[in-house]
Order: C-alpha cells, then sequence, then structure tokens
C-alpha cells in the first residue's frame, strides 16, 4: 500500500537553456570595421550580448528538482522559494529507485539541477553511483551539522540532510513498556508472536539494520535479526502506518515505526485514527546506550546541473530557518538546523530523546551488512 498518494501529476522538467544560435556574430573589436560598418557591428555585438545575457538570466530563473518526497505540504515549500527567489522550480516526482534510473539513463544530456532523496541508504546509493557533484557551501556547512551530511574528502559534501525523523518503538498495553527499551530487546524471548514490522528490505529497515551492524558488528547483529524474525506476529507486510494500526488492534503486541507516521495520526482528525493513538505507548529506544535511530531527507547538486547557481541556491534555502519550520511543520520531521523555531504542538509533545549521532553516511556504507542479514536472518 502507499502510504504517501502522490498529490498531483509528475512535472516534466525543463530542458536546459540553449548557447547562443552559430550565425550571431561575435564581438570584434570596433577598429577592424570601417565606417558605417563600424556602427552596424558595434549595434550587432550590443545585441547579441543583451541577447545572451538574457539568456542567461533565463537559465538563472529555472531550477530542474527530481524529487523522491511526495509530500503536499512541500509545495508551500517550493511556492516560497519560487516568491523569495524569482526561480521557477520544474520537478519530476517519482520513487527513489526510479530516479536513480532515470538519472543514469540520461547520462551527460540530464537536466536536473538537485536530487532529493528519503532515507540515509538511497542517498548513498546515489552518492555512489557518482549521480551528483561535491559542493563547498559556507551555509550549509556552518548550518547543517558534520553527520548529517556526507563526507568532505576536500572538494566539499555530496549531499546534505534537511530533515530528520527517528525510528521508534510503539507498544499496546498488552506489553509491558520495560521489554522494550532497545532494540536489541525485540529479539526477547518474553515477545515471542507479537512483534511486527515492515519488509526488511525496505530502505527504513534496512538503515536500521546497518546502524544496528555498526554497533554491534555483522556477526551479533545477525544473531539479533534472527531473534526478531522468530518474535513475528505475522509475515512482514505493509508500511509503517499498516504497523501503528496493527498494534493498536491487537493483531502485535508491538512494532517500529519512523516518527513523521505516529505525529501524523495524531494530528488527524478521524476518528479511528484518534482511537488508535489513544491504544498506543511510544518508547525511545536505546536511551541508555548509543540513542535512537535517526533517518533523513536530504538532497544535492546533480553532476551535470545545467543551472548550478539556482540549484545553490535552493540547497541553501532548504537550510534556512523559514524552510526548517516547513518541514516540521508540513510534514512532522525535526528540523536539522539547531535552534529552530516552530509550532507543532503533536510534534512537541513527544519530547526531547538521545539521538543516534553515527555519521548518515556510515548508516548508507552498512547496507551490504544489512542485506547480508536479512537474507540469512528470513527477514523477508
Amino acid at each position: 500500500m502507499n502510504e504517501h498518494p502522490h498529490p498531483g501529476a509528475s512535472r516534466r522538467a525543463a530542458p536546459p537553456a540553449r548557447s547562443l544560435p552559430s550565425f550571431l556574430p561575435a564581438c570584434r573589436p570596433a577598429a577592424r570595421l570601417a565606417g558605417g560598418l563600424r556602427a552596424l557591428g558595434t549595434a550587432l555585438c550590443a545585441v547579441a550580448l543583451a541577447f545572451s545575457a538574457a539568456a542567461a538570466g533565463a537559465q538563472d530563473k529555472v531550477l530542474n528538482l527530481y524529487s523522491a518526497r511526495h509530500y503536499q505540504a512541500d509545495e508551500a515549500l517550493y511556492s516560497d522559494f519560487t516568491k523569495t527567489t524569482g526561480i521557477r522550480i520544474n520537478r519530476i516526482e517519482a520513487g527513489d529507485e526510479a530516479l536513480l534510473e532515470r538519472l543514469r539513463n540520461e547520462g551527460r544530456n540530464s537536466p536536473a539541477d538537485v536530487l532529493m532523496l528519503v532515507d540515509a541508504a538511497r542517498l548513498w546509493k546515489a552518492e555512489e553511483e557518482g549521480l551528483f557533484q561535491p559542493l563547498k557551501s559556507p551555509v550549509l556547512e556552518a548550518r547543517i551539522p558534520a553527520h548529517l551530511r556526507s563526507h568532505d574528502s576536500g572538494a566539499g559534501s555530496h549531499w546534505f540532510s534537511f530533515s530528520l525523523r527517528a525510528r521508534v518503538i510503539v507498544h499496546n498495553a498488552a506489553v509491558d513498556g520495560s521489554l522494550v527499551r532497545s532494540y536489541e530487546d525485540l529479539a526477547r524471548p518474553e515477545l515471542k508472536g507479537k512483534v511486527c514490522t515492515r519488509s526488511g528490505a525496505h530502505p527504513y529497515m534496512l538503515s536500521l539494520i546497518g546502524a544496528v551492524s555498526e554497533h554491534l558488528g555483522e556477526p551479533k547483529a545477525e544473531q539479533w535479526a534472527r531473534g526478531v524474525v522468530g518474535n513475528f506476529a505475522r509475515k512482514p507486510r505493509g508500511g509503517d502506518t499498516e504497523q501503528i494500526k496493527a498494534v493498536a488492534a491487537g493483531e502485535c503486541g508491538v512494532a517500529l515505526t519512523n516518527t513523521y507516521y505516529l505525529v501524523r495520526l495524531m494530528r488527524s482528525d478521524k476518528a479511528d485514527d484518534k482511537a488508535a493513538v489513544a491504544k498506543l505507548k511510544m518508547v525511545w529506544p536505546n536511551q541508555n546506550g548509543v540513542g535512537t535511530h535517526v533517518n533523513v531527507s536530504g538532497a544535492g547538486l546533480a553532476k551535470h546541473a545545467p543551472n548550478r547557481s539556482a540549484a545553490i541556491r535552493f540547497l541553501e534555502y532548504l537550510a534556512s530557518d523559514s524552510a526548517q519550520v516547513y518541514f516540521a511543520v508540513g510534514n512532522n520531521e525535526w528540523p536539522v538546523v539547531k535552534d529552530v523555531k516552530y509550532d507543532n504542538p503533536a510534534l512537541q509533545s513527544l519530547g526531547t530523546f538521545k539521538a543516534d549521532t553515527l555519521p548518515i553516511g556510515a548508516v548508507g556504507r552498512a547496507q551490504a551488512a544489512a542485506s547480508r542479514i536479512i537474507d540469512r536472518a528470513g527477514w523477508r
């Protein structure tokens, strides 16, 4: 089931601006022309330069965005950017893998300026495939913590995180909350037949399993995964919203979810959503250890961006206070920029927590180990 129906048809990205036509004269020194020809040459030169400036200006006023985010609240984010800068955004919206495949096929002819993806695993994959170009931005480096952007080898970072969500445990009254204080607890024998999750192959789960592998080592992480699989109440299916509702209905005793799915239900006007939330308790896992696993939405400068200056302005805009507030209020995600003030009582009611500071890039790199673990443990 698609948890986030697309709010509208994808918008086709505009092609990059064309160069000057070859028939326009080059600006030659006036001394090379005589009399009236000199004046004519000067006039034609002025026209050519004006045409060139207009073309460059038009190019700077367009941004081609390839985005895997499909949240209706982002419409306000994009509108605010255009209103502030005058830069029009053309969007292609699709799933992460579909966008990566499109970029592979387009190669150097791609019109994409910015690639925006959801989840550390996907950002890492795009970087590994060379679909981003490095960017040095004092603005982004000052506002986004180092562990929430890709490693900078000297040329700059390939991608930057712009919003944050945590992967938490929810349980119902049939489960003693003291049994589920950590991710490792999900393998406890007391939870036999009580655990529900989405497929281990989903990027959200791969990122969590990869983080567990980074902390425990692959052998112990596999042992843990086998214990979780042994505790399944049912075969993994559905998304995070389905896991939450299954816990509320008593089909499962405990489940994993990203926080913004839970907060969305908390903010819902539907009676059944409110009733489901009332039957749940939430746990911040691993508060006595490494902290709760967090994941991100992030973006970077596309490898062959034709509108590079507009793309940089957009990426820096995403780190602005106003954009960070849109993420928090519009889609129930935490800002990545410290001390940004926002008004979302439901999100804020979750309180503060200790977050795992494992670099998001390391979570991405752990995908290979996570894939091996879910295959061997049968977490499919």
